[in-house]
């Protein structure tokens, strides 16, 4: 069929765009839009001036490949999250894992100075505690409820205000980073002498597994995300010192959105924490005071083995597991397998 001067001039003045639409697909979902608009203004165009014309249908067929691609990448948001939890985010872990032993092993030099510390000089406990706290809790402890600290009538307000303190305690930890990690270094010192110099206060009154069964059934998660926080901010600071072949701005970009998701992914462990911290451990504290409300010390155990086996279990075994499979993030954030292979 010959086209006439009018359709000529329309495919001429358009083609070159169809052919691009038809050869580049589109993840950006705002970008797919702007396309199904723009060949849904040709189509209307077309089918108005040239209804039978295998341009029209040509344009038609665009469309719809364009809309299915709306739509599959509309269906996809929802399972981002899914992906990010699964694969992502144990991938970044993975990439960073020597940071994470790191941050690990000078945490615990450091909670073991405390303990050492403490053992040595009676005055170093109340110089790192309090002498108020430490007296409080001495006074807990003679009176035959050394846990009283955790007790709280108002258990919401309790979990509001131990979630919001942690998370915070995190962000500074984490935000260390910027300043080439010396906070960072802090934070980690401070609170492993802390938790030294708590944990040998209760071993020194002969409440060493009492103490393990009561305060680790929050604090195995709490000083595990806090250390997690800590290998956060030292990932951040490591953008910055350790660039390699990167320029130090790409470097720092590239490890701050690292850092940052690894960050964001602690909140719901410190909800799970102070959830347990506020709800949990009392009933269990109330069990040694032999109190009717308390719970059996196998609940603390099952809830210690779980925490141990999801901290574990996500952060250690879990992306070694998908490392070795070949699995691994591209730049564009898409998961995927050594030649190819779809996840």
């Amino acid at each position: 069929m010959k086209l006439s001067m009018r359709e000529a001039m329309f495919i001429k003045k358009n083609a070159e765009k169809w052919k691009v639409y038809q050869k580049e697909d589109t993840t950006n979902p705002d970008e797919a839009y702007e396309k199904f608009i723009t060949l849904m203004d040709d189509l209307a165009y077309a089918k108005t001036f040239y209804p039978k014309s295998k341009v029209t249908l040509w344009i038609n067929g665009l469309a719809a490949s364009v809309y299915q691609n709306i739509y599959i990448n509309k269906k996809e948001k929802y399972s981002r999250i899914f992906t990010f939890w699964k694969y992502e985010l144990p991938l970044i872990i993975q990439k960073h894992h020597h940071t994470f032993l790191f941050t690990t092993i000078i945490f615990c030099v450091f909670v073991a100075i405390g303990v050492f510390s403490s053992m040595h000089n009676p005055e170093f406990v109340n110089g790192i505690l309090g002498n108020e706290y430490v007296q409080m809790t001495e006074d807990n402890i003679a009176k035959g409820d050394p846990f009283g600290v955790y007790k709280d009538d108002d258990k919401f307000n309790m979990f509001m205000r131990i979630g919001f303190n942690n998370i915070k305690v995190a962000f500074f930890t984490f935000a260390g980073g910027f300043i080439l990690g010396a906070p960072t270094f802090y934070f980690l010192w401070s609170n492993g002498i802390m938790l030294g110099s708590f944990q040998f206060m209760f071993f020194a009154n002969d409440l060493g597994l009492k103490s393990i069964l009561v305060i680790w059934i929050h604090g195995t998660i709490e000083i595990s995300s806090i250390i997690i926080a800590g290998a956060a901010g030292f990932i951040l600071a490591n953008g910055v010192l350790f660039p390699g072949t990167y320029k130090r701005l790409d470097s720092f970009k590239k490890n701050a959105k690292d850092a940052a998701k690894i960050l964001i992914c602690l909140i719901p462990f410190f909800i799970i924490a102070a959830f347990f911290e506020s709800y949990i451990t009392q009933l269990m504290s109330d069990t040694f005071d032999k109190k009717p409300d308390g719970i059996p010390s196998w609940v603390s155990v099952i809830i210690l083995t779980f925490s141990v086996i999801l901290i574990i279990g996500y952060f250690v075994i879990w992306p070694i597991v998908l490392h070795k499979k070949g699995i691994y993030l591209k730049k564009d954030g898409i998961v995927s397998r050594l030649q190819d292979t779809n996840v």
